[in-house]
């Protein structure tokens, strides 16, 4: 009989002031000001991880990967997410399937979109589903500040 979990996992970074830091999500690079983060600030590798961390009963990024921890600084977070899934693996764990929220006001993910699913469905050997949302002018995401990105992940273990 199979175990089933689900975990879920949220990140949320301000725009970087820096202009010639690049904008990752889902390991691919977009237009428009970076976010601000110890690592390359990827959200959505972030969220995803965290999801599957909490799923496993594994901890969370945070532990995993701390912000004090200056091996961390700059750190790729597509490497970050393959550490993850190792530990996933080392514990018997099997993806069953991501699904995730990004949620900022520009630029619009859907010309990215089918590029970062197919990237983390490869790298996670399951599906992954990404969507994009705005905060219609409302909150620090409406006004420009910030991005956040929630993801749901489900596991099992025969």
């Amino acid at each position: 009989m199979s175990t089933f979990r689900i975990g879920q996992g949220f990140d949320v970074h301000p725009f970087s002031e820096d202009p010639d830091r690049p904008l990752i999500i889902g390991g691919e690079i977009l237009p428009g000001p970076g976010l601000d983060g110890h690592s390359d600030a990827d959200l959505l590798t972030h969220a995803i991880a965290d999801a599957l961390l909490g799923a496993a009963d594994l901890g969370d990024i945070g532990q995993r990967f701390p912000d004090t921890d200056p091996s961390f600084s700059n750190a790729n977070s597509v490497e970050l997410l393959k550490n993850v899934i190792e530990l996933l693996d080392g514990e018997g764990w099997e993806i069953c399937n991501v699904d995730c929220n990004v949620i900022l006001e520009v630029p619009k993910l859907s010309p990215y979109k089918n590029s970062i699913q197919d990237r983390l469905s490869k790298i996670l050997n399951a599906p992954v589903t990404v969507k994009g949302r705005r905060s219609e002018g409302l909150g620090f995401i409406g006004k420009g500040e910030g991005a956040a990105c929630l993801a749901v992940a489900l596991i099992s273990k025969s």
